[in-house]
C-alpha cells in the first residue's frame, strides 16, 4: 500500500510521573478519554492529534494544556508506537503514528480547559491502582518504556 492510499493520524503524548507524592506511591498524569462515541471510555496519557500546521512539540504542549491545564516543556522522545486500521469517520485505511515525550510541568494547575472535547478531566492516579481500571493502550507502552529504561543494562 502506498502513503498515498491511506490516511494518517500523527499524535504526541506526555508521561508524567510523581513519585514525590505525600503517601509514598508514585502518581501518574491522566487524562480521562470520553471515548467520543467511538469506543469506551477510558485513563490515557494526556496528548493527542498534532494540527496540520504545528510542530509534534508545539501540538504536545497545546494538548497537554487543553487537557490538564499544566504548561510543560518536552523532554526527550520515550517511546514511538503506531497501529493501523479502518476509518470510523472516512472510507479507508489510517495509520496512527504516536510519540510520548518526557515533559516538566512548568506551570498552570489541574483541570481541563478544552471545552467540549474528548477529555472530561485529569488526575494523578497512583501506579499501583491503575492495573484493572480501563486506559488507552498507549499507557501501557509509555509504562513499559519507562520500565525499559530503568532496568541497568
Amino acid at each position: 500500500m502506498d502513503f498515498t492510499d491511506y490516511h494518517t493520524r500523527l499524535a504526541a503524548y506526555v508521561l508524567l510521573v510523581d513519585d514525590g507524592a505525600a503517601d509514598g506511591q508514585e502518581r501518574v498524569l491522566l487524562a480521562w478519554w470520553n471515548g467520543e462515541g467511538h469506543s469506551d471510555p477510558a485513563w490515557s496519557l494526556p496528548g493527542g492529534g498534532i494540527e496540520f500546521d504545528e510542530s509534534v512539540r508545539d501540538g504536545l504542549v497545546r494538548e497537554v494544556f487543553e487537557e490538564t491545564g499544566f504548561h510543560v516543556e518536552p523532554g526527550g522522545l520515550l517511546a514511538e508506537h503506531f497501529f493501523t486500521g479502518r476509518g470510523r469517520t472516512f472510507d479507508g485505511w489510517f495509520r496512527s503514528q504516536r510519540f510520548v515525550f518526557d515533559a516538566t510541568i512548568t506551570g498552570g494547575e489541574l483541570g481541563t480547559t478544552e471545552v467540549d472535547g474528548s477529555t472530561d478531566h485529569a488526575a494523578w492516579v497512583p501506579l499501583a491502582e491503575l492495573e484493572g481500571q480501563p486506559r488507552a493502550d498507549i499507557v501501557d507502552v509509555a509504562l513499559a518504556a519507562r520500565a525499559a529504561r530503568t532496568v541497568p543494562r
